[in-house]
């Protein structure tokens, strides 16, 4: 039984049958929206990067394509540099590695954008062969001294810009996400940034908050939730007084849809026990198709998370009192996704601007269903309020003035 005209005329009755299409008689602000993903394996290594990367960006661009949709790329570039470095000794590697700049600079050729994103925690990774990765450094980029952070970015940065210029001579690294959102209060990443030619930072999430082995960061109380801002130079939560030489934009959190949440938890519980349960028929306790997909460990569980009491509190967070996430469509299924484009058009009615630049996440390592952000992408590419854009097209609004960024 084919359940999807089911499906949409639901979704119809919640949102109207044009689903995120809005008529231009609203009288809503103009959303200028980059769809953006983190281009990467695991935070801890592991994981096929032709699973986790290179076979859904292809689906992705191709989704992409054919809604003419340009998307932007954060490519982790510290994982490529790592494989690069170490290929001449295991020689696994360099057909990896080849690959991702193939499938890299293919998008690219297509009009897609690319720009940099950085996991420190492969600075001086050893590898052990058969995909094993150990990856000793601080997740965050923060805690690294000064020169260190320079070095990362300023390698990163040459590494794209060498890369992408054979196939156009103006390209530039313009806009940073910081791995793992590590970003404040940090007294020389934005200045260092700005040294480099990084026109704006979108590292803030504002209301998410991480205590876990790996990661700490509180941005539970930024100054700025959803509009451009020239940040204090020593900590993006603030907001400066003055206009600086870089900007921030927070990529985009929302409130949690708590019912949909529900149903989506119940749907990965089931996909999980089904390839638990089909790894117990091959004798083994994982298919190869999960062990390629990588694994995580406790990276993400914060402090006072673990236990039964911790769990408890965790559920009733998500479930009852509710909390905000980072607007993360791969995690997401389309009526999470219309109730988040809802509240990003109340946001944008509210701040008073004409034009709003809004920044969406996506993980293609996580995503689970391709056809919910076709459905996504198709109603944005016909919403009349809504002008999908690259991040370096956002950054050139900026120089231009088209865009503004406020100040304390």
């Amino acid at each position: 039984m084919n359940l999807r005209p089911i499906y949409v005329q639901l979704q119809q009755r919640a949102f109207g049958a044009s689903g995120l299409i809005l008529d231009s008689s609203d009288m809503q602000p103009l959303i200028y929206l980059a769809l953006t993903d983190d281009w990467e394996v695991r935070g801890n290594g592991t994981g096929d990067p032709r699973v986790l990367q290179f076979e859904p960006m292809r689906k992705l661009v191709k989704i992409f394509n054919n809604y003419g949709i340009r998307g932007s790329f954060n490519a982790e570039v510290m994982q490529q540099l790592t494989y690069r470095g170490l290929q001449a000794h295991f020689p696994e590697l360099k057909p990896l590695a080849d690959e991702w700049e193939e499938v890299m600079t293919e998008s690219f050729r297509q009009g897609h954008d690319i720009q940099l994103h950085l996991h420190p925690q492969w600075r001086d990774a050893t590898y052990e062969g058969h995909g094993n990765w150990k990856l000793a450094g601080d997740w965050s980029i923060i805690n690294y001294p000064s020169q260190q952070v320079r070095e990362m970015l300023a390698s990163g940065k040459k590494y794209l810009e060498t890369l992408l210029c054979k196939i156009d001579r103006a390209y530039a690294c313009v806009s940073f996400r910081a791995g793992s959102w590590c970003a404040a209060p940090s007294d020389s990443l934005l200045p260092i940034l700005s040294e480099l030619g990084f026109v704006f930072d979108m590292s803030i999430v504002a209301g998410i908050r991480y205590e876990t082995p790996q990661v700490k960061l509180d941005y539970t109380h930024c100054e700025e939730p959803f509009v451009p801002y020239y940040p204090d130079m020593k900590d993006a939560r603030r907001v400066s007084r003055s206009v600086e030489p870089i900007v921030c934009i927070p990529t985009n959190s929302s409130p949690g849809a708590r019912i949909a949440s529900l149903r989506q938890d119940f749907r990965k519980a089931g996909n999980l026990l089904l390839r638990k349960i089909q790894g117990l028929g091959h004798g083994n306790s994982a298919t190869p198709s999960a062990l390629s997909r990588g694994r995580s460990g406790d990276e993400w569980t914060n402090k006072g998370e673990r236990g039964v009491f911790g769990l408890a509190r965790k559920l009733a967070k998500r479930y009852v009192i509710g909390q905000r996430y980072i607007s993360d469509i791969a995690q997401m299924d389309y009526s999470m996704m219309c109730k988040m484009m809802a509240h990003i058009r109340r946001q944008a009615a509210k701040s008073g601007l004409a034009r709003v630049p809004v920044i969406l996440e996506n993980h293609t390592k996580d995503i689970s269903s391709f056809s919910d952000i076709e459905h996504f992408v198709a109603d944005v590419s016909r919403s009349k309020d809504i002008k999908t854009v690259t991040l370096k097209e956002i950054a050139d609004g900026f120089r231009s003035g088209s865009f503004t960024a406020r100040t304390a």
